[in-house]
């Protein structure tokens, strides 16, 4: 009797420390509009790295240790943070209750700007070969500070992004749209530079 509660105690720590983990890295979501066509179409389902961006404070830890050199906003990024290109889930700005799904097209440190729909950062036009639907707007430089980001839709035409609310900090990431599950169709790796090629019975949140 001993025994077989000694074993069923250590898969219930077991399936929690799993949970756990699971919880903390990686979370389903369902995009809701169009903003992101053709890379994800409304009613898909994705799985979202929430690890992928992950940072740790080391300063907190370490700056009280004599003879340890290390600032006190010292933070290692064990991957690395979003890249452009990265098609990114996040809380938005001006209303965190709301989640939006949208792409990195310039980080910390550049200049972006848009003419005539083309984005241009650091005057060099990008290359986006993921958009279909081409905007014909403009919108004066922008200057990206520490952790800002600048996100726009590959819809441009049906999107809420950057041209209208600004650069994005970092803190408002939730992390890196992995792949997508839903539907069978569409199950694969999103990828930075082109589209991608059973419902879960758990929670998710509706990306717009």
């Amino acid at each position: 009797m001993g025994r077989f509660l000694r074993e069923v105690l250590q898969t219930a720590v077991l399936a929690g420390v799993v949970f756990f983990v699971l919880q903390a890295t990686i979370q389903n979501f369902r995009v809701e509009g169009s903003s992101m066509e053709p890379t994800l179409r409304s009613g898909e389902y994705v799985v979202v790295n929430k690890a992928r961006y992950l940072r740790i404070p080391i300063g907190r830890f370490l700056s009280w240790l004599p003879g340890v050199p290390v600032p006190r906003e010292a933070v290692w990024e064990p991957f690395h943070g979003p890249q452009r290109g990265d098609v990114i889930v996040f809380h938005y700005p001006r209303d965190p209750r709301r989640d939006f799904v949208k792409r990195v097209v310039a980080g910390p440190g550049d200049k972006v700007e848009i003419r005539a729909g083309r984005v241009v950062v650091n005057d060099i036009p990008l290359d986006e070969p993921y958009i279909r639907n081409r905007s014909a707007d403009s919108r004066p430089p922008v200057y990206l500070g520490r952790d800002e980001y600048f996100v726009l839709g590959d819809n441009r035409p049906a999107s809420n992004d950057s041209r209208f609310w600004g650069p994005l900090p970092r803190r408002y990431i939730i992390g890196k749209a992995w792949l997508t599950y839903w539907p069978l169709s569409r199950i694969g790796v999103i990828s930075i530079l082109t589209p991608p090629g059973v419902p879960l019975k758990v929670p998710f949140r509706v990306l717009e």
